[in-house]
Formats: structure tokens, sequence, C-alpha cells
């Protein structure tokens, strides 16, 4: 009998756990929908707006292109001879695929400890890793796909040009920097809708 209860018990916390995390929203293309199914989303990008100066259709043009909005996501698995596995790619992780170094360097220049699978911490990291490239490299935080480049190879790897011999990033930083203002120009058309509902909520 304790057994089964215990089991109960055990099976209560998973389904609490795994009911906490965020299902990646309905419609991905268009972000009135992804706030209007996530209005926390919309403070927590409201927030990292205001902090780092990085408008929010760029930062979610990241994060959709990076994960698909899972909490989750991961690198695929990297295999040896071509069928043993050996872990992963890299070691990017979460809603911004943040890799373990950039997070660190993250944690420590903000000392925000955060989590790379919650939402708000991860578009603060890409909040941050933007205005950073902005101050380091003079890359402006409007401009998606040369900021898209630095985010993924990394500053040094941007100024070096190492993205100028991998035509598929330059093909995808483009994609990025059309979802970008694709949301941009959604937006506007929903700011006001959702800054109503803001107010709202807040009342």
């Amino acid at each position: 009998m304790f057994s089964v209860v215990r089991l109960f018990s055990l099976f209560s916390v998973f389904a609490l756990l795994t009911g906490c995390a965020t299902p990646p929203p309905k419609d991905q293309s268009n972000v009135c929908n992804i706030f209007r199914e996530n209005p926390d989303w919309y403070e927590d990008a409201i927030d990292m707006q205001q902090d780092w100066g990085t408008p929010i259709h760029v930062a979610m043009a990241f994060i959709k292109q990076e994960s698909s909005f899972r909490h989750d996501a991961r690198p695929p698995k990297d295999y040896i001879l071509g069928f043993i596995p050996w872990g992963r790619v890299s070691s990017a992780y979460g809603y911004a695929q943040a890799q373990d170094p950039a997070w660190s360097d993250y944690q420590k220049a903000t000392r925000n400890g955060g989590s790379r699978t919650d939402f708000g911490d991860a578009l603060q990291f890409v909040g941050w890793y933007t205005s950073e490239t902005n101050r380091q490299l003079g890359v402006s935080k409007w401009d998606a796909y040369n900021q898209y480049l630095a985010y993924h190879e990394g500053r040094g790897g941007f100024k070096r040009g190492s993205y100028k011999g991998k035509p598929t990033l330059m093909k995808i930083s483009r994609k990025v920097e059309q979802q970008a203002k694709n949301y941009g120009w959604q937006l506007k058309q929903c700011k006001a809708e959702l800054d109503d509902n803001r107010s709202w909520w807040s009342f």
C-alpha cells in the first residue's frame, strides 16, 4: 500500500513539474498571436527592451530561429563513426540556445542567476548580447542580419568575417532579418491592444 501511495505522489509531482513548462506557441509566424497566447511573454519583452534597448521584434526573431520557442531545445547529438552517440554538437541550450561560456559571461556581467529554460531570462540574454555587440562592434540593435551573424559566430568570429565562408548561415541570417521585419510590422498593428490588456492585468 505504501509503495502505491508513494508512486502516486511521485507521479503527481512529475505531472506538476512538466505542467509548468510553457508549450511552444501555436502560431509562431505572428508575434501578436504569440503574445496573446502568452501575455507574460509580452511583459518579459517590454522589460528586455527597456533594460537593453534591443527591439522586441528582433529579439523574438532570434528566439524563433534558435529554438522555435521550445524551452528545452538542444542542438543535435554528435556521433563517432556515424552511429556512436558522443555528446552534443555544442553546449547551446534553452530558448536562446545560449552556450555555456556565453551564459556564464552574461551571469557575471549582470549578476543574474537565471535559467536558460525561462523565457524571460533567455530574452534578457538576447538583449544583453545584442547590446554588447552594439557597444563593442558598433552593430545597430535594429540590424537583425548582422546582429544574428555576431550572435551565431561570436563577436570575435564576426569581426574576423568567419561568416563569409558560410553561405548557409548568411541565408539563415536573412531569414531572421525578414522574420524580424514581419514581427515588427505585426507588432505595430497590435501594440495598442497588448498595452491595453497589460494595463488591465496590472489593474
